[in-house]
């Protein structure tokens, strides 16, 4: 018998229930492995744009004698070292969160470390950002790390809609019970006969990743679903061709707990 008639033979041999939390925990994988490679890959690229302010502005600052031109140099070279720290403190607080369990979370802090490393993204695709923080936004009870996985697939996704540019609206609310996030696009809309496939696994309306390298593996929305739901939470889309799409997540809030908006 060849090895792969005994790979088969024993996977015949595992109860199909396992099969499919097998398969579940293979997707899963998958999934985490296509976010880790689009946070790398932006992070990458914030980076790159850091360093070569700080480079070019060292270079000015090297050439020119005037003080007031040196001066500015100095500034830029400040802002970019302070851009470099925040990005750097988004990343490493990701990586020091490895924990699964869940617990009050403040997810406008996690918006606004989102948007730090998507913001070159978003200025080159000409796309703006608005935010509503209510004043009465509870904190949520969720894993960070899990959640920064949606709202940065959410983010890009709502880029991606508008390939001319436009404005992406952020608004956070909720009450005692649940907090409640929308993430609104005015881009090209998805068609109804699609709104009910967009969560399944592998079924994307794009064609491919676009010339960020971000997109189109179909695994996205799913990761989001899965995620959300296993915070005991619910995510729904709301869409017109032509108009926009939003995404309402609702997820339950800590008890007693509302953030600084």
């Amino acid at each position: 018998m060849t090895d792969g008639q005994k790979q088969a033979s024993e996977q015949r041999s595992v109860p199909l229930e396992q099969q499919v939390e097998q398969l579940q925990a293979q997707m899963r994988s998958m999934q985490a492995m296509a976010t880790l490679g689009e946070l790398t890959s932006t992070a990458t690229h914030e980076f790159n744009n850091v360093l070569m302010t700080v480079l070019n502005y060292a270079r000015s600052g090297m050439r020119n004698k005037d003080e007031a031109a040196r001066d500015k140099a100095f500034d830029r070279i400040l802002e970019a070292s302070q851009r470099a720290a925040k990005i750097t403190a988004t990343i490493l607080g990701q990586a020091r969160n490895r924990e699964e369990g869940k617990q009050p979370t403040d997810v406008c802090e996690l918006i606004r470390n989102s948007l730090v490393l998507l913001e070159r993204e978003m200025r080159k695709y000409r796309v703006s950002i608005e935010t509503d923080f209510s004043e009465t936004t509870p904190t949520a009870i969720a894993n960070g790390n899990q959640l920064q996985r949606v709202l940065l697939n959410l983010l890009i996704n709502a880029r991606q809609a508008m390939p001319e540019g436009g404005t992406v609206s952020i608004q956070t609310k909720g009450d005692a019970d649940q907090f409640v996030l929308t993430i609104r696009d005015y881009g090209c809309g998805i068609p109804t006969e699609q709104l009910p496939l967009i969560f399944k696994p592998f079924y994307s309306t794009k064609q491919g990743p676009d010339e960020s390298g971000k997109g189109g593996t179909g695994l996205g929305l799913a990761a989001c679903k899965e995620i959300i739901e296993s915070h005991q939470g619910r995510i729904r889309v709301e869409s017109t061709v032509g108009k926009g799409t939003a995404f309402i997540i609702r997820l339950p809030a800590s008890e007693a707990s509302i953030v600084a908006a």
